[in-house]
C-alpha cells in the first residue's frame, strides 16, 4: 500500500472523516515528506510522547523527535508540553488539518495550490462526508445580543461564558476566507481555547489575547454579520469560528451542498412582529446567512425549517421587529466532546476503527 494511501485511510478513521481521492493525496504530499508520512501514519489521535512513536515506527527516539518537531512547526501535527517533555498527535482533517497551515495568511504558491486543492476536495466529496449523519460535528451559538429576558439560556448556548471560561485564548485568521477569499469580512476572528491555542500561539499560527479582547472579537463578528460556530457538545468550547456563508466549510455544507447535517442550528428559531417590520429587508439581503427569510408581500417572514437560529438578523434589525423563540423540538447536543465523537463515528462507520487509531 502506498504510504500516502495509508495515511489517508488513518485519517478517514477520524469522525471528521477523509475519504479517498486524488486530491486529498495531493494534499497530503505537499504537506508530509514521505519519511513524515510514514511516521504520521503510525501515529495516534490521542498524543504521546516521543519514545512510543519512535518504538511504533521503528526509528531512533532523536531521529523521530527531529520529524515530529519539524511537523509541529508545519501545524500539521498537534504538540503538547509536558511534566515528561512533548507530547505528539494526529490533527483531524477539521478543525486542524485544513485550517492550521492556513492561519498565517496566504503569500506562496505552495498554499495558493492547497487552497485549489480543498476547495476541489470539499465539492468533491469531503464537505458532505464531513457533515454529521445525523449528528454534526459543529452548532450554531446565537449572537448574545439576540437574547431577551423571555430567552431561557444555558451556559452552553452563552459564547461569552465560552470565554470566561477559558483559561487561555489564542486569536488566529479564519483559515476559510483566507483560503477561499470570497469576500471581505474580517478574517482575524477565529477563537480557540486552552491546550489548542497555546500550541498555535507557541508555533506562531495564532496571538494570546485577553478575555476582554475575546468580547471584542464576538462583537466585531456580530457586526460583519458573521455566524458564532462551535463544536457540538455540552461540556466546553473547544474553538468559536465565526462564519460567513460563502466561504466557511461549516455554514457552505448548507448553502451550497444543500446538507441539512452540516451543522446543528441553534435552539431557537427567529420571528417576524409583522406589525413592527417595516419591509426594509435588511434581515433578508444583509442578514440572514441560511436564505430562510423571504419579503415577498413587503413583510419578513421567516422558514423555520431553514433558520439556523443564529440571532444575526434580530441584532440588524432597524425596526427591532425580529426575535428569537424556542424551537418545537430542540436539536440534541452531545454532552461531552468523547460524547460527540464516538456518537459520529458510530453514525459513519468508522468506530471500529477509530478506536483502533486511538488505541495506539
Amino acid at each position: 500500500m502506498d504510504i500516502y494511501e495509508k495515511l489517508q485511510k488513518v485519517y478517514d478513521a477520524h469522525p471528521s472523516t477523509a475519504p479517498a481521492s486524488k486530491n486529498f493525496t495531493e494534499i497530503l504530499k505537499i504537506l508530509f515528506t514521505p519519511g513524515e508520512a510514514a511516521l504520521a501514519a503510525e501515529m495516534s489521535f490521542k498524543s504521546k510522547p516521543v519514545k512510543d512513536i519512535a518504538a511504533a515506527s521503528g526509528l531512533p527516539s532523536d531521529k523521530a523527535g527531529e520529524m515530529l518537531e519539524n511537523m509541529a512547526n508545519k501545524a500539521i501535527i498537534y504538540a503538547k508540553k509536558g511534566g515528561d517533555g512533548t507530547v505528539y498527535g494526529l490533527l483531524p482533517t477539521i478543525p486542524g488539518l485544513f485550517e492550521f497551515p492556513f492561519m498565517k495568511g496566504m503569500g506562496n504558491p505552495t498554499l495558493e495550490r492547497l487552497a485549489k486543492l480543498w476547495e476541489d476536495y470539499h465539492t468533491e466529496v469531503f464537505g458532505n462526508s464531513f457533515s454529521g449523519n445525523p449528528t454534526p460535528l459543529m452548532r450554531v451559538v446565537p449572537v448574545e445580543k439576540s437574547f431577551t429576558a423571555a430567552n431561557t439560556v444555558h451556559p452552553y448556548e452563552e459564547v461569552a461564558e465560552f470565554i470566561a471560561k477559558a483559561d487561555y485564548i489564542a486569536l488566529t485568521n479564519c483559515a476559510c476566507r483566507v483560503s477561499v477569499g470570497k469576500c471581505d469580512r474580517p478574517k482575524d476572528v477565529c477563537l480557540v481555547f486552552d491546550s489548542p491555542a497555546r500550541f498555535l500561539v507557541d508555533r506562531g499560527y495564532a496571538w494570546e489575547i485577553s478575555k476582554e479582547e475575546g468580547m471584542n472579537v464576538l462583537d466585531r463578528s456580530e457586526k460583519a454579520g458573521l455566524v458564532h460556530t462551535s463544536n457540538n457538545s455540552r461540556d466546553r468550547a473547544n474553538l468559536i469560528c465565526n462564519c460567513c456563508s460563502c466561504c466557511c466549510t461549516v455554514l457552505r455544507g448548507l448553502t451550497e451542498l444543500g446538507n441539512r447535517n452540516a451543522f446543528s442550528a441553534s435552539r431557537f428559531v427567529a420571528a417576524v412582529d409583522e406589525a413592527g417590520c417595516n419591509g426594509c429587508s435588511v434581515c433578508a439581503d444583509e442578514r440572514c446567512p441560511a436564505g430562510a427569510i423571504d419579503m415577498t408581500g413587503g413583510t419578513a417572514k421567516i422558514n423555520g425549517d431553514r433558520c439556523i437560529g443564529c440571532g444575526l438578523c434580530v441584532t440588524g434589525c432597524p425596526a427591532e421587529a425580529m426575535s428569537l423563540t424556542e424551537r418545537e423540538k430542540a436539536p440534541e447536543i452531545p454532552a461531552t466532546v468523547q460524547e460527540m465523537g464516538v456518537k459520529v463515528a458510530n453514525e459513519k462507520g468508522r468506530l471500529q476503527n477509530f478506536v483502533k487509531i486511538m488505541q495506539r
